[in-house]
């Protein structure tokens, strides 16, 4: 009886590996999708500038963390880099390549002729005619610049503000013309006679460095506004700005306005003195662009930031937001709600 038990056993074992033999070939396990591969290349201020392109870059870093992409960037030292960092991100297979600047602009438009197949978005810059492989992403930062002239020329206390570009290009002096016709708005209402040192936004000429990266040249261009009176100061220069920062918080009695991000969070050491930024959010609409490119509805053409849509803005006033009275304040409110309504233009 013991011996039949066991020569049934052996026959069920046996017949086991038999059908285990026979049965479907075991599938190998799927290849996990690539990332979508996002490619920044900057302009000379660096990665790290706590301007337009740190901005920019965080829109990469929250496509990587909600979308799981992979994110790269190569600096441009130089304006003779723009081309050759395009160039290595076409060869390295990017899905997407940012470029940020308006300085980029012509580099960008040569490798998108040449490269039809190549996806890109560039910050500060439109092309018209429009590239099918192309999204522009410009800013009516000039809208939100006014709303900052407005505050400046009611918080002022000499009757005196002023501003100062890095480059005389038009991402820069879109700024100046904001704040200028703001502060000029404000005597409009109030009857009073602000002056706005370093900008004409009629002539289209005042104040600048000729670059984006000396703090030094900050410094002494925000002293030499100073010295005539100002105690308001808008630098639109990227970094160059902080030099000016520092220069005021060694004079005393004197506000900076940050540009294109909250200068409170990018620069925190100057809460004390940053009266609120004029806000460009690239890291917004370069997600929405990285965005297009994963859902496959990416097209070429224009994308415009606006007070209404949320793509320009003024940040809160933070530590001195005791310091701007609830009648301006309302004020503010008022004469963004015109702008958007289009009663009112922030355009020279």
């Amino acid at each position: 009886m013991q011996k039949k038990s066991l020569a049934l056993l052996s026959l069920l074992l046996m017949a086991s590996i038999v059908l285990a033999a026979c049965g479907a070939p075991a599938q190998a396990p799927e290849e996990p999708e690539a990332a979508i591969k996002v490619c920044q290349v900057t302009d000379t201020g660096g990665i790290d500038d706590k301007s337009f392109n740190a901005t920019a870059w965080k829109g990469v870093e929250d496509a990587i963390e909600k979308f799981g992409v992979e994110g790269k960037y190569l600096e441009s030292q130089q304006q003779t880099d723009y081309e050759k960092n395009i160039n290595a991100f076409i060869e390295e297979g990017c899905d997407l390549i940012v470029t940020v600047g308006f300085l980029l602009g012509d580099a960008t438009a040569a490798a998108a002729e040449a490269n039809p197949d190549q996806k890109f978005t560039i910050v500060d810059f439109a092309y018209d005619p429009a590239f099918p492989n192309v999204v522009g992403q410009v800013f009516n930062t000039q809208e939100a610049a006014f709303l900052a002239g407005y505050l400046a020329a009611g918080i002022s206390k000499t009757g005196k503000i002023g501003t100062y570009g890095g480059i005389q290009i038009p991402p820069v002096t879109v700024f100046m013309d904001g704040f200028a016709l703001g502060a000029r708005y404000y005597n409009e209402v109030h009857g009073t006679d602000v002056q706005v040192l370093g900008w004409d936004p009629e002539a289209q000429t005042g104040l600048f460095t000729g670059n984006f990266e000396s703090l030094e040249d900050g410094r002494n261009l925000g002293e030499s506004l100073m010295d005539e009176g100002a105690d308001i100061i808008l630098p639109v220069a990227g970094p160059v700005g902080l030099g000016t920062a520092a220069a005021a918080e060694d004079r005393g009695g004197v506000y900076i306005i940050g540009v294109d991000a909250d200068w409170v969070l990018t620069n925190p050491q100057y809460e004390a003195i940053t009266l609120t930024s004029v806000l460009k959010n690239m890291d917004v609409t370069t997600m929405q662009v990285i965005e297009s490119v994963i859902n496959d509805t990416f097209a070429g053409g224009v994308t415009v930031g606006t007070l209404e849509n949320g793509g320009v803005g003024l940040a809160p006033f933070h530590a001195l937001d005791d310091q701007v009275p609830a009648d301006l304040k309302a004020e503010i409110e008022d004469v963004a709600a015109k702008i958007i309504a289009g009663e009112l233009s922030a355009n020279p």
